[in-house]
Formats: C-alpha cells, structure tokens, sequence
C-alpha cells in the first residue's frame, strides 16, 4: 500500500513537472512572437523562459528522489525490524522450552548453540547500524595502526566460516606470492568490518551454495587489491554503482529473497574511502556471480620510503 502510494507521488510529481514545463512553452511562444522585434525583451523572455523551465526539471528531479529515498529508509526500517525480531523470537522460544520442559543433554546443548547463533546475528547487525551511524562523524585524524591485512583477511575468512557454519573448502584465499609487504596503516576494527561485510555480501548472494574466491594481491608500487569473487547471483549492469549507497538493496530476485538492512556495501565504501582507496563491483549479469574489489593504500617498509 506505502510503496503503491509513492509511486502515485512520482508519476504525480513529473506529470506535473511536464505539464508546467507545456503551459511555460505555450506562454513562451506568444512572447516570441509578439516582441521579435524587440532583442533586449526578446532576450529577456527567453532566459526567463529558460530559467522557468530548469526549475521546474530541477524541482521534479528532487521530489522524484525524495520519494525514492524516503522509500529507501522505509525498506531499511523494515529490514532492521526483521533483523532484530527474528533471532529474539527464536531465543525466547528456545527459552521458554527449556523453562516449561525437561530436555535431554544432547537437545539442551543444540538449542544452547541455535542461541549463541542467533545472538552473534543479532550483536552483528546492531553493530552494523551503530558503524554506519558513526562512520561519518568520525575525526579523521583517528589513530591508525600499521597492521598486515592479510592476517586481518584470514581472520574475517574464520569468522565468515563460523558465522554461516560452512566448510573451510568454501573459502579459497590466495596471496600473490610476488607480495613481500602487505601491510597497511588504518583502523583494524574499520578494516575488519570492511572485509566481513564483503565476505558477509558474497554469501548471502549464493544462496544455493556458496563459493568463494578470496585473492590478495599488490596492485602497483603503492596499492594492494583484495579481490572476492562468489558464484551466486549476481548483479544487473544498473546496480554496480547503487549498490555501495546508504539502505540501497536491489530489487527482490523472484524467488530468493535476501535478508539485509543495506549498510553492508555502504560501509565498505566510507571505510575504503577514510582509508584512501576505494571499492567496486564487478559482474558479468543476473545469475553470473560477482567481484567486489577492495583497493587500499600499502604501507611501504622502510627500504621502499627511502
């Protein structure tokens, strides 16, 4: 009903737009008309003309994208609802059965592990709501650590493996053996969660199984690239670039349905950028996978600084 409601409002937002932009035109014309002889009132007519016209585009293109943003933090509400209910209902399920019945060891112990579980869900994603409301009031004259990113990898690929509880064969990581100094100088807990999110994105867009391919490589003289690549679902053309915006989550996919609030990629993103490098996303279609690549500044030893 909310989201058939704004729709209204965009259509009604530029056929207005259009027919204000129409009566400009038909009153723009007589003007021409009737004063074409004289060139100071022609030429005023016209530029006012002109500058009736670009407001009038520029004030539909600002309600179009209030709507569309409106929406979007609308959808974010309702996905960070979800977040939140979903694992508190089950624990107090789990709770309540273990209150009002006697359970066997062996049943006590795996309820205690679906708790733990959804716990863990539940801290993530309100860490991931406190990070992005924090993340861009933060002084940038933080204090920064140099630290070797490939450890920091390794350790969101453990964490990424527990969270999901997958394999370790579902994570392939590979370090380019050609790299001798992979470190970098930044926030670790920043940088922790710049690379949990990608991990965290790429498999939950595989939904029928993921698998991972995590490479870690010097990119020049003074970059270093990590590269994840999954096989899932992939990404239409016209949501490369959306898809690092605040609460931007493309459009459901027929029948998967992916759980998410739509800060992950944002993160990633004001993270890399604080950082001095940057992400993007590449993908070949809808159903073809997808890369992310995160691009950060290397940290050169001290033969290299020289």
């Amino acid at each position: 009903m909310r989201i058939t409601r704004r729709r209204n409002a965009i259509v009604l937002s530029i056929t207005l737009g259009a027919c204000l932009v129409a009566v400009a035109i038909a009153l723009a014309v007589p003007w021409v008309i009737i004063n074409w002889r004289s060139v100071i009132l022609l030429v005023i007519g016209i530029l006012f003309f002109l500058l009736l016209i670009a407001g009038l585009i520029l004030n539909t293109i600002f309600l179009v994208r209030e709507v569309k943003r409106n929406e979007r933090h609308d959808s974010f509400l309702n996905a960070v609802t979800h977040e939140l209910k979903t694992p508190i209902t089950s624990i107090r399920l789990y709770l309540e059965t273990l209150l009002r019945h006697e359970v066997p060891e062996t049943q006590r112990k795996e309820f205690y592990d679906i708790m733990l579980s959804d716990t863990e869900r539940l801290l993530a994603t309100v860490e991931q709501v406190l990070k992005a409301g924090e993340i861009g009031q933060r002084a940038r004259n933080q204090v920064r650590l140099q630290l070797l990113f490939d450890d920091v990898v390794r350790d969101c690929i453990r964490t990424t493996l527990q969270r999901y509880h997958l394999q370790e064969s579902t994570i392939q990581f590979t370090v380019d053996p050609a790299a001798e100094q992979l470190a970098v100088v930044g926030n670790p807990e920043d940088l922790r969660t710049a690379v949990l999110n990608i991990l965290d994105n790429a498999v939950k867009y595989s939904p029928q199984g993921p698998q991972l391919e995590v490479h870690l490589a010097l990119d020049g003289d003074a970059w270093m690239m990590l590269t994840v690549s999954d096989h899932g679902l992939g990404i239409a053309p016209l949501h490369l670039k959306r898809i690092f915006t605040r609460f931007y989550r493309v459009p459901a996919r027929n029948v998967f349905r992916i759980k998410g609030t739509g800060l992950g990629l944002f993160l990633v993103r004001s993270i890399a950028r604080q950082h001095g490098g940057d992400v993007v996303a590449e993908s070949e279609g809808e159903g073809r996978g997808a890369t992310i690549r995160l691009q950060l500044p290397r940290a050169l030893s001290s033969k290299e600084a020289r």
